[in-house]
């Protein structure tokens, strides 16, 4: 997965689409203003679009370089400064810069290291490894049932269920080994000089520690841990190879535990639109052996025979089958719907500016905004909205959609109309 932008940086991504679909006069207007206000430089029109313009040819340069996107505001600090238009620039202090360094390697919700350093580390330890003829151990984990926790109980409480992991990975290892966030609930492990016997015996302690984790939130749904392991260099000698072996492992062991499942062993996966057992057993897993997933790459199904002769099911799993699909958009979103959760963001609606709406998120074709009372909106509505780093943007839009909320307000839907 690719680094997620940071909220500003955003929000000038959504700008740079949508100055391409005004014409001059109007972009050099924008401009003025909008670099007026973050910038405090006053520039001429026409100077303003030679500016974006370099600012977006120059970035296109930085990124290749780099490898990685490259901040809006990184670059336009640059041009500015190349250009003569700022005089004294402000350097970043260095403890902000250690902040933004560690920022970079550090996955925000579980305070784990990301994908990013994952890679980097993986191959300084290999080459470690050669130079002193030890033993590394890679560990691939991903969380059993961990998509029935977002759709039972809410996301909230699956990210409640993603730092308890990176609880469960601090608690469990040793200062020499390293704990990464590589995917949404795929997590790695880097065990130095650790053999095959070591790293499957700390990875089952990881999954008891796990389980003990998991009591004080009461979850509904039984979510446990699978494994993979590869070693160099007795399984591969490359990282990319190690990385295949324990994925391979992984999933061959999801494998087994289905069909020990489908045999009647002790540990029992109710999956709701496939087979029924007990209520009773359905959210107690064995002490150490791993789960079935259910996740993109799944163990295969019961066989039909099996299907065809089960019971109704309880009432835990029948609700889990009328969850409606997820929406599905015939066009595919130019730009990312980006949130306002935590900021002022505002809109103010009709000519005479008499209503005020928070405004929730912001994307490329529209807005949602949310009064607090059942108010009638027209069908076409002005609006001026008051979002961080803009200044004040005056926009039509049309309602496409509604939803009451917990507290008694609404929150609707709105597309741009030009």
């Amino acid at each position: 997965m690719p680094p997620r932008l940071p909220v500003e940086d955003t929000y000038l991504e959504l700008l740079a689409d949508t100055l391409e679909s005004l014409d001059l006069p109007a972009r050099g207007q924008f401009l003025q203003r909008f670099l007026r206000a973050i910038s405090h430089v006053e520039l001429r029109e026409s100077e303003c679009v030679q500016v974006w313009d370099e600012m977006l040819a120059r970035r296109r340069v930085l990124t290749d370089q780099a490898g990685r996107p490259i901040a809006l505001k990184a670059v336009l600090l640059d041009v500015l400064t190349s250009s003569g238009f700022l005089h004294v620039p402000i350097i970043i202090e260095y403890e902000d810069l250690k902040k933004l360094e560690l920022n970079a390697v550090t996955d925000p919700l579980t305070g784990l290291y990301n994908r990013r350093l994952f890679g980097e580390s993986f191959e300084k330890e290999l080459n470690r490894a050669r130079r002193y003829t030890q033993p590394l151990s890679l560990v691939i984990l991903d969380l059993h049932r961990f998509k029935e926790v977002n759709d039972r109980h809410g996301h909230p409480r699956g990210d409640e269920v993603l730092r308890a992991t990176a609880a469960t990975l601090k608690k469990a290892l040793r200062t020499s080994d390293s704990a990464f966030r590589i995917g949404g609930d795929e997590f790695a492990l880097l065990l130095p000089q650790t053999d095959s016997q070591q790293a499957l015996a700390l990875s089952r302690r990881v999954e008891a520690v796990f389980a003990e984790m998991l009591r004080p939130l009461q979850l509904e749904v039984a979510v446990s841990m699978d494994h993979g392991i590869a070693i160099f260099p007795q399984d591969a000698e490359q990282a990319d190879q190690l990385i295949r072996i324990a994925d391979e492992r992984l999933y061959r062991q999801k494998h087994d535990n289905h069909k020990r499942t489908v045999n009647g062993a002790s540990r029992i996966e109710p999956a709701p639109s496939a087979e029924t057992v007990p209520a009773a057993s359905a959210d107690v897993p064995g002490p150490l052996s791993p789960p079935i997933p259910i996740e993109t790459k799944r163990a295969p199904e019961k066989p039909e025979n099996n299907r065809e002769a089960r019971p109704p099911v309880n009432s835990v799993a029948a609700s889990a089958e009328v969850i409606p699909a997820p929406r599905m958009f015939a066009v595919q979103r130019k730009a990312e719907r980006v949130s306002m959760a935590g900021t002022n963001a505002y809109a103010v609606l009709g000519e005479q500016g008499a209503q005020r709406a928070r405004v929730v998120d912001l994307g490329f074709g529209g807005v949602a905004i949310e009064l607090d009372s059942q108010e009638v909106v027209p069908e076409n509505l002005f609006a001026v909205l008051h979002v961080p780093i803009l200044p004040p943007v005056r926009v039509n839009l049309k309602p496409v959609w509604k939803q009451q909320t917990a507290q008694g307000g609404v929150r609707i839907g709105c597309s741009f109309v030009s």
